[in-house]
Formats: structure tokens, C-alpha cells, sequence
């Protein structure tokens, strides 16, 4: 059977149609039609239909199109179970993961269009807060190798669905490796995660992305001007939608804002964030347990920080005892940067040795598996808090103790 291209131009200039003529009945490009034709393109499902309805071909149009589609299928089947194959036969292959390659060559043997990524994301998304950091972390490098072979061979529709995932999940190491105090590697993986984003083209996985690595370059001693200028780059993809990704984006502004001592547009900035994410869907705001969600206890927690650098204290106190409200057990880390920003703020405020009792037993109480690299910088907070003529106390020496890895 033909191709789709070829039914189509013979449809078209047996109608009398110029590529141009055809374009402004289907409101498609001209030269995308020509690309079609010339089978340099792949016609999509809408534009069949166009096709079909400007042109009236009695049906040849629509079957030529699902010819076509079901031998894209079948060369995407191929592509995939290959891969698959030759990364679950590899020598050098972890024995898991070649047993996670089979699993999804046999599922692309059934439905080579089933999307079991989305879940696998969901799914890392969950046990971020509730799993292991270095159970997450051995897993998630065995799915990642598989999927980094699924894109390479799948070059057919699913192939931005394939780096989208691969743009969240790229989120998920950087973070570990900032958490682990491999700031220098989490770099990389940032600037990985934004290329993979950059090319889904999918706006919700770019700013997602891009909302992370600014979170996390509060952090991971990045210069503030450095972090904000990165915000700057997406913020333009906002345009005042409400997603767990824009809020996201917002909160790492914002706290950048503040690193860089312009207190008031990190203000201004989380109160359009507040604003923002009342927006938010509820299913989105009941997401408590997910770092794919924006529930409560994070706006909460970036306005505990942005108004603690700001000198509203206050402000920065009712955000805090809502926060704490807030959080579930699972998160205690997160919970304990938050006490941290009171203990900064009793510093501040002139109370010096309950601030510095208050960041000691709060590291104390920390279990030993929650202790990272995120705490110990806002724990640096709290140390550079104290003014220089009062560093001569025992209690700061001891907090510095603590604070120093």
C-alpha cells in the first residue's frame, strides 16, 4: 500500500490544490504538508483527519494513515524489545537490571504504547520522603539505565513522553547527590535534567525542573545571583497557571531572593506565590506525602524562610507554627529546617543562647539517617547568625561542632 504522503499529494493535485491552498483549509503549515508528502515527516492523527475532511477521499486517507501507524508500532516494538534484549544480555549488566529490561521488553511485546513510566515517576516520587535515600537511589540507577535505553531506541511518539520521565527522575539524583554533599556531580545532573526537559517539550517538565535545581541552589553554595538569574530563564513559562511546578519555582525564587538581600521582592514573591497556590487543585494540595505535590506545609516553609531573613519575625513565627502543624511525621528533616529558621531568628533577635540550645538539640534529635548536607546549610544559617562578639561562648563552639561535617 502507498504511503500516507504519497495518497495525499495525489488527492491533492488531483483536486487542484496548491500546498498552499491545502494549508489554509487545514490550518496546517504548507511546508508541513510538504514535508508529509515527501515523507521526511510523520502525519499526525489530527491532520489525517483535516486531510480527510478538505480533500474527501472516500477513507483512503484514514487507511493509508493507520497502515502507516500500526508499522510505526511494529518498528517501535522492534527498537524497544532489542534494546531490551541487549541490555538484559550485556555481561557487564547488573543482574537487576537486566531483569527490570526484560519486564519492559515483554510489556512492549504486549502494548508497546502502554506508559508505565508516569507510575515509575509517581511512584519515586512517594518514596523520596518515605524509602531509604540509598535504597531510592540503587533503584532509581537501574531504572534509569533502562530508560536511558528506551530513549535511544524509541524515536516514535512516546519518545517525549520517555523524556519526561527521564527529565523528573534526573530530578530525584541531583537531589540525592545534593543531599549527599556531592554538589559538584548534582550539577551536572542539573544541567542533564534541564537539556532533557529543554528537548520533552513539554513547559510543565521544563519548569518543574527548573524549579529543583533553584530550590536546590539555596543550598548547595551557589552564589544567589547565580540561582535567581536561573528562575529568571523560566518564569516567562508561568504565565499565572497554577501547578505544584510553578509553586515550586516560586519557593526557590523566593528563597534566593533572600540569600541575595533583596528582602523585599523575596516578599513580594511568596505572596504571589501564596496567591498562587490557593489556585492550586486539591488533589495537588493533598499530595502531602509526594515531592511531585505542593501541599500546605511548603508554602508555609518558604515563607519561614524568606520572612526570617527578612527580620519579620513575627511573620516568620506564625508561618513556622503553622508549618510544624502541617508536616507529616515521615518528613522530620524538613520539619527540623524549620525549627532552624526559629533558632536563627532567636539569634537575631538578641536571645543567643536559646537560638544556639535551640540548633543543638535540634541536630541532636535528628536521627542519623536524616543528618544531610540540605540541614547542615541551614544549620550554617544559624551559625553565621551569631554576631562575632558573641562567638566566644562554649555553646557556639559546640553548634559549630555539630554543623561541621
Amino acid at each position: 500500500m502507498d504511503s500516507f504522503g504519497r495518497v495525499l499529494r495525489q488527492h491533492r493535485t488531483a483536486a487542484g490544490l496548491s500546498l498552499r491552498d491545502l494549508a489554509a483549509r487545514i490550518n496546517f503549515q504548507y511546508s508541513h504538508i510538504s514535508q508529509v508528502e515527501r515523507e521526511v515527516r510523520r502525519p499526525t492523527k489530527a491532520m489525517a483527519e483535516a486531510c480527510e475532511r478538505a480533500l474527501s477521499t472516500g477513507g483512503k486517507l484514514a487507511e493509508a494513515f493507520l497502515h502507516e501507524q500500526a508499522g510505526d508500532t511494529d518498528m517501535r516494538r522492534r527498537s524497544v524489545l532489542q534494546a531490551m534484549g541487549a541490555l538484559a544480555a550485556a555481561p557487564t549488566a547488573d543482574h537487576l537490571v537486566g531483569l527490570e529490561a526484560l519486564r519492559h521488553g515483554l510489556g512492549a511485546a504486549v502494548d508497546v504504547d502502554h506508559d508505565e513510566w508516569r507510575d515509575i515517576v509517581a511512584s519515586y516520587g512517594r518514596g523520596y520522603y518515605q524509602q531509604p535515600h540509598s535504597q531510592v537511589m540503587a533503584q532509581l540507577s537501574r531504572d534509569m539505565a533502562v530508560l536511558q535505553h528506551q530513549i535511544a531506541a524509541d524515536r516514535g511518539d512516546r519518545r517525549p513522553i520517555l523524556l519526561q520521565a527521564a527529565g523528573r527522575l534526573s530530578v530525584i539524583v541531583a537531589l540525592g547527590l545534593v543531599a549527599s554533599g556531592q554538589a559538584m556531580m548534582a550539577r551536572r545532573w542539573w544541567q542533564t535534567a534541564r537539556r532533557v526537559a529543554d528537548e520533552s517539550g513539554d513547559p510543565e517538565t521544563k519548569v518543574l525542573v527548573y524549579a529543583w535545581d533553584v530550590v536546590n541552589g539555596c543550598y548547595d553554595g551557589r552564589p544567589a545571583g547565580e540561582v535567581v538569574a536561573l528562575s529568571d530563564e523560566v518564569l516567562p513559562l508561568l504565565q499565572g497557571r497554577a501547578s505544584a511546578a510553578a509553586c515550586g519555582l516560586l519557593a526557590g525564587r523566593a528563597q534566593a531572593l533572600s540569600l541575595a538581600g533583596r528582602h523585599s521582592e523575596a516578599i513580594g514573591t511568596v505572596e504571589q506565590l501564596a496567591s498562587l497556590a490557593e489556585q492550586l487543585p486539591a488533589p495537588v494540595v493533598n499530595d502531602v506525602e509526594s515531592l511531585w505535590g505542593w501541599p500546605e506545609h511548603r508554602l508555609r516553609h518558604t515563607e519561614s524562610w524568606v520572612y526570617t531573613h527578612a527580620d519579620s519575625y513575627r511573620r516568620a513565627d506564625q508561618a513556622q507554627d503553622r508549618a510544624l502543624a502541617l508536616y507529616p511525621a515521615s518528613q522530620i528533616r524538613l520539619r527540623t529546617q524549620v525549627q532552624l529558621h526559629r533558632a536563627a531568628a532567636l539569634i537575631r533577635t538578641g536571645h543567643i543562647p536559646d537560638g544556639l540550645r535551640l540548633a543543638a538539640d535540634l541536630l541532636d534529635g535528628l536521627p542519623a539517617g536524616h543528618h544531610n548536607e540540605l540541614v547542615r546549610s541551614v544549620a550554617w544559617q544559624v551559625v553565621a547568625a551569631v554576631p562575632y562578639k558573641e562567638r566566644s561562648r562554649p555553646p557556639y563552639d559546640e553548634l559549630l561542632e555539630r554543623v561541621r561535617p
